[in-house]
């Protein structure tokens, strides 16, 4: 009953519509908002390939997720499949059925097109099976007009932040905006204040190489709850969508996202540079190395898809720069081409600041580690934002499923 509930639910995902089109290439993906500026790529891509992107949306997660998996081994996989990169897709691939585009990824890398940084994302015992669909960087965006009201301007140190939310709290705005709402949105403030305490100890936790109880973590965890107690925090239930509208209102200072939320700003009739602009975390001490949290999803191949050939080329073709700077102005993003700067001045200035501040790039909590163990810790954290554990016993939770998931990671690897 759940596979067919599935299926049903996922429709638009298998069954005639990833049937071979000529001249397209069919997308499977999760988010129907893109569809449009899939299209406008794909007609960029005709020029190259001969052959146009289709994309075919199921707007729920779950149910997406599970389309995927059931389909991709057989006759009923779209030509791409969008898929987040990391631990999620060395799952994916350790069932089988992904074409090895490790020849794609290099030839991407000898031009110049791809950071070789990625790899860690995208690869699989040393094959690669996505190629990054975008670059995304964890950032605050900030209400300009509010800013300039309060004489504040973006921080460059962690006692400048502290000063932004103290002015903002006194004048009754929440200074920063934080949400479990749909789940995953819990990791943000955990992913961001580990890596600003330490971004070294951020890549030896999600690699499984030290515990959610050292130091780093604790201190994170005990800012965080500092933070809260204050009032300096929305209410965990507070839905991100509406982030946008509270800048805008002037009800929220500071909002924490990925930089694919510029879009969203656009949406609610704020202008980039002038309504709201965006800084990344400062480090909780001037000494810590800089660092920003990278999100990328990935375009990966079915080995079965029905238009093989054509996905091949659309893949292959898909960060060449003219394609890319159709698909980062329709996203109001980075691309993940370093050649081509977000047409978003907002964005643009950040990837300038990432470059001169040579940032070490994290990966997202979210794909840094096997999927079990990020879903139970993300509800942990959940559990903790709404006050109903604190940060000591939230992080002994996290580092128990951490042994016992990283142990079944390694086991099933051998």
């Amino acid at each position: 009953m759940a596979v067919s509930a599935a299926l049903t639910a996922g429709g638009c995902a298998r069954g005639a519509s990833t049937s071979a089109q000529p001249g397209t290439t069919s997308i499977s993906n999760d988010n129907a908002t893109w569809d449009d500026g899939y299209r406008s790529a794909g007609r960029e891509l005709k020029k190259i390939t001969g052959c146009t992107l289709r994309p075919l949306s199921n707007p729920s997660v779950t149910s997406y997720q599970q389309v995927v998996q059931m389909t991709l081994q057989t006759s009923k996989a779209a030509d791409l499949v969008k898929w987040a990169s990391g631990y999620q897709l060395k799952r994916l691939a350790r069932a089988g059925g992904l074409t090895d585009l490790t020849r794609v990824w290099e030839r991407y890398a000898d031009r110049g097109w791809l950071r070789r940084t990625s790899k860690e994302a995208v690869f699989y015992r040393g094959r690669a099976y996505g190629i990054p669909l975008y670059e995304s960087y964890y950032v605050l965006f900030y209400s300009k007009p509010v800013f300039r009201r309060l004489g504040l301007s973006a921080p460059g140190s962690w006692a400048a932040l502290l000063h932004c939310a103290e002015v903002l709290k006194r004048n009754k705005i929440t200074p920063f905006l934080a949400s479990q709402t749909g789940g995953w949105p819990a990791t943000e403030w955990f992913q961001e204040l580990v890596s600003k305490v330490d971004p070294r100890f951020y890549r030896r936790l999600v690699a499984g190489d030290a515990s959610y109880t050292d130091d780093a973590a604790r201190r994170a965890m005990d800012i965080w709850h500092d933070f809260i107690r204050r009032g300096w925090m929305t209410s965990p239930d507070f839905d991100q969508a509406r982030g946008p509208g509270a800048l805008k209102e002037g009800t929220v200072g500071m909002f924490l996202h990925g930089t694919w939320q510029a879009a969203g700003m656009s949406a609610a009739g704020l202008e980039p540079g002038t309504d709201y602009g965006a800084f990344i975390l400062p480090t909780v001490r001037s000494s810590t190395p800089k660092s920003v949290i990278a999100e990328s999803g990935v375009f990966t191949v079915p080995s079965r898809a029905s238009s093989h050939e054509a996905a091949m080329r659309n893949v292959g073709a898909w960060l060449t720069p003219s394609v890319q700077r159709v698909w980062s102005d329709f996203l109001q993003d980075s691309s993940a081409n370093p050649t081509v700067r977000s047409s978003n001045p907002v964005v643009a200035a950040l990837q300038r600041d990432i470059a001169r501040e040579r940032r070490l790039a994290l990966v997202r909590y979210w794909e840094s580690s096997p999927p079990s163990l990020i879903q139970g810790n993300t509800d942990d954290l959940g559990g903790f934002m709404a006050g109903q554990s604190s940060p000591s016993t939230t992080l002994r939770r996290m580092q128990e499923r951490a042994q016992d998931e990283w142990a079944a990671w390694r086991r099933d690897e051998a």
